[in-house]
C-alpha cells in the first residue's frame, strides 16, 4: 500500500523516534570529535537539544503537523546548547517554516520542508564550513528534491533520502581535511543521519525504546526571578496584587479573526491588571505572566486569541505569609555581564573580576539558549554583555541574545584567559558598542595553552597521539604530547612565551594539578625566562590541568 500522506500524529511519532535514536548514540557521536580531548561533546549537545523539543512534541500528539513541527521548532530552540544544537535547531525551525500551514505532509511538503530548514541553517552560521552538519543536510535536501520527480510512496522516499544523508556523511573527509586526517566523518552531520534513521523507524510504527527522558522538560520562559515579589521588609498588607499569575495561549484562527493579536496593545491592556507584566509572543504561541489581583479578568483577556496550553495563579500573600528572607527588589543596573566558567575557582575568579552572574558550563555540559536568556534576566541591568569563553557556545549566547528585549552584545571569547581579557577591560563608563569593541580586542591580544589528556588514539597535525597521554594546545592546537604531564605543560610553555614580547604567565591549576607541579612549573618559567611574571591562581576546572594565559 502506497503511504502519500502523514498526519500530525505520525510525524511526532518520528521526532520521538529521532530523539530516542539520537540519546542512545549520543556516546557514538561523541567519540567521533577530531580532537581526541575528553570534551567532546557534540553527541551531548544535539541529544540535549533534541530532547527539549521532543518534550514539546508530547504536548501536541494529536494536532496537525504545522502544529508538530512548529512544538519541535521551539523547544529546539530554547533547548539548543553548542553550536551543533543551535545549527540543529535552526535546521528544524526552517524545516516547520518550510510545512507551514499544512495538516498533513506529503513528499513534495517534506522535500520543500528540508529545502528551508538548510536556507534557514546557512544563514544562522557566519562563515559556513562544508565538510559538516551543513552539507550533510544539504546533499540531503538536493537529493530529496531528485527523488520527488519519481518517488510516489513516503516510506520509499525516506529510504533513498536516508541513504542519499549516509553518502554524504561519507564524503565530509574529503571536505574537511582535518577528519581526512584523523580518519572519521563528521560528528554533527552522523548525528543528522542518526535523527532521519530515527524518522524512518517512526515512519514505520517500528518499535521504540521506553520514552523520551522527562528529565529535560522546557524550563518557563520567564526566569523565576520575575516571581520574587514578596519581600521580608514588606507587610503582607501591602501586596497590591496578590496572585502571580501565568498562562500560554496558543492562537486560533477563528478567534484570530474576531480578536486580531496586536502584542503592544495586549501588554499595554494588561498592565491596566496589574504589575511585573512580561509578554513573549511569536507567530503560534503567547506567554503572559502577571502579578494580577483579578487573574480571571486576565484569563479572559488572553482566552480571547485561542485556547490555554497552561495556565496558573499563585496566592502571593499566602506566600508572604510563609516564606521569610526573599530577595529585595533591586534598581536596575546599566551593566550586566554574563559569563560562562567551569570550575569553583575560576567562577569565583571571573566574579571577582566583575561578572554578574557565571555560568556554570563549557567542555562537556554547554549552557542551552534558554540557560543563557535566564542570566541575561538574572543581571537586572539595562545592558548584558556575554562572554561565552567556549567556540561552542557563542552561536547559543548569539541566539539568547537576539531573543531578548534588552540591549545584549556577545563578545566572542573563546577560552578562559580571553574571558579574563575581557572582563579586565570591561569600562562601565562608556557604551554597549563600545565596550564590545574594546573587548574584542583585547581577546586578540592573549593567547591560550591548555594541558589534557588523550581519550583515544590518534594522528593529527603530525603527531601521534596515544589514549592516555598528555597533550598541550596552544589557541586550540595541538602542539605536544607526552606521557609525561610535565613534559608536556615545559614544551607548551616553550612553544608559546615570545620572550621579547610577553610580560606575564597566568597559571590556572585544574582539579588534576599538584602543588609539586606547580613549583617546578614556576620554577621553569623563571629560570627559562626571567623578565616574565608569574600569577597561580586555583581555576579547579575539570579536564584541563593546566590553563594558561599568556599576554
Amino acid at each position: 500500500m502506497t503511504l502519500k500522506k502523514i498526519d500530525g500524529a505520525t510525524f511526532a511519532r518520528m521526532v520521538l523516534a529521532g530523539a530516542h535514536h539520537l540519546s542512545n548514540n549520543a556516546d557514538k557521536i561523541d567519540s567521533l570529535n577530531v580532537f581526541p580531548v575528553p570534551d567532546g561533546d557534540t553527541g551531548t549537545n544535539m541529544n540535549l537539544s533534541i530532547t527539549s523539543g521532543a518534550n514539546e512534541v508530547k504536548n501536541v500528539l494529536n494536532e496537525s503537523v504545522t502544529v508538530v513541527a512548529n512544538a519541535f521548532a521551539k523547544g529546539l530552540l530554547m533547548g539548543a546548547r553548542g553550536n551543533s544544537g543551535v545549527i540543529l535547531s535552526q535546521l528544524f525551525r526552517g524545516f516547520a517554516k518550510g510545512m507551514e500551514g499544512k495538516e498533513q505532509l506529503d513528499i513534495d511538503g517534506f522535500v520543500t520542508a528540508l529545502d528551508s530548514g538548510v536556507k534557514t541553517a546557512y544563514k544562522a552560521v557566519m562563515k559556513p564550513v562544508e565538510g559538516t552538519i551543513l552539507t550533510v543536510a544539504k546533499d540531503t535536501a538536493a537529493e530529496a528534491a531528485k527523488l520527488a520527480e519519481t518517488e510516489t510512496d513516503l516510506e520509499s522516499f525516506l529510504e533513498k533520502v536516508i541513504q542519499a544523508s549516509k553518502q554524504s556523511l561519507k564524503r565530509t573527509p574529503e571536505l574537511l581535511p582535518v577528519l581526512k586526517e584523523v580518519g572519521v566523518v563528521d560528528s554533527g552531520g552522523q548525528g543528522l543521519v542518526v535523527i532521519y534513521e530515527g524518522f524512518l523507524a517512526g515512519l514505520k510504527g517500528e518499535e521504540l525504546p521506553a520514552g523520551v527522558s522527562d528529565t529535560m522538560d522546557l524550563e518557563d520562559l520567564v526566569h523565576a526571578e520575575h516571581h520574587k515579589q514578596a519581600q521580608d521588609f514588606m507587610n503582607t498588607d501591602d501586596i497590591e496584587f496578590g496572585y502571580c499569575t501565568e498562562f500560554m495561549v496558543r492562537f486560533e484562527e477563528d478567534k484570530l479573526k474576531d480578536h486580531p493579536y496586536d502584542e503592544a496593545a495586549f501588554r499595554e491592556e494588561l498592565s491596566q491588571h496589574g504589575d511585573s507584566l512580561l509578554v513573549v509572543s511569536d507567530d503560534e504561541i503567547v506567554k503572559v505572566h502577571i502579578h494580577a489581583e483579578y487573574p480571571g479578568d486576565v484569563f479572559n483577556l488572553g482566552q480571547r486569541f485561542g485556547s490555554f496550553i497552561s495556565l496558573k495563579a499563585e496566592n502571593m500573600r499566602e506566600q508572604h505569609s510563609n516564606i521569610i528572607g526573599k530577595e529585595k527588589n533591586k534598581k536596575k543596573q546599566a551593566f550586566g555581564i554574563v559569563t560562562v566558567a567551569m570550575g569553583d575557582g575560576i567562577t569565583e575568579l571571573f566574579k571577582s573580576l566583575g561578572a554578574t552572574v557565571v555560568i556554570q558550563g563549557g567542555q562537556t555540559m554547554n549552557p542551552s539558549t534558554q540557560d543563557l536568556a535566564d542570566a541575561i534576566e538574572q543581571t537586572n541591568a539595562e545592558n548584558v554583555i556575554i562572554l561565552p569563553n567556549n567556540k561552542n557556545i557563542v552561536m547559543a549566547a548569539e541566539q539568547a541574545a537576539s531573543l531578548s528585549e534588552i540591549n545584549v552584545a556577545v563578545v566572542p571569547s573563546k577560552t578562559i584567559p580571553q574571558g579574563m581579557a575581557a572582563l579586565l577591560a570591561y569600562n562601565p563608563d562608556t557604551s554597549l558598542d563600545d565596550n564590545k569593541e574594546q573587548m574584542e580586542v583585547s581577546i586578540k591580544a592573549v593567547k591560550t595553552g591548555q594541558v589534557t589528556y588523550a581519550v583515544r588514539d590518534t594522528q593529527i597535525d603530525g603527531l601521534t597521539i596515544q589514549n592516555g597521554h598528555y597533550m598541550g594546545l596552544a589557541d586550540g592546537k595541538i602542539k605536544t604530547t607526552d606521557p609525561k604531564q610535565i613534559e608536556v605543560v615545559k614544551a607548551l610553555l616553550a612553544e608559546m612565551i615570545e620572550e621579547d614580547e610577553d610580560e606575564i604567565v597566568t597559571i590556572l591549576r585544574g582539579e588534576e594539578s599538584t602543588e609539586k607541579e606547580e613549583k617546578e612549573i614556576i620554577t621553569f618559567i623563571e629560570e627559562q625566562y626571567p623578565d616574565i611574571e608569574v600569577e597561580v591562581h586555583h581555576g579547579n576546572q575539570p579536564i584541563y590541568s593546566y590553563i594558561f594565559s599568556i599576554e
